[in-house]
């Protein structure tokens, strides 16, 4: 279920879910909506774990940049 994709990455990257709803769907009530039962379209399941996955890759490609960075 998308709605425990969504909590896990909260809890992981420290979010709040309004944060993330503005970001990822551009609606702070998403993630409340979803708690609540809500049902998301196909299309934006598919743009909302697009989102986290970019987000995931933008990181790591990030943090691995820094450890480069100290090394040199």
């Amino acid at each position: 279920m998308l709605i425990r994709t969504i909590e896990s990455f909260l809890r992981q990257h420290e979010m709040a879910a309004t944060k993330f709803g503005r970001l990822a769907a551009h609606d702070p009530r998403f993630v409340l909506d979803l708690r609540l039962g809500r049902e998301p379209r196909e299309r934006t399941e598919q743009r909302i774990r697009g989102f986290i996955a970019g987000f995931e890759a933008a990181r790591a490609t990030g943090l691995a940049q820094k450890e480069t960075a100290h090394v040199g």
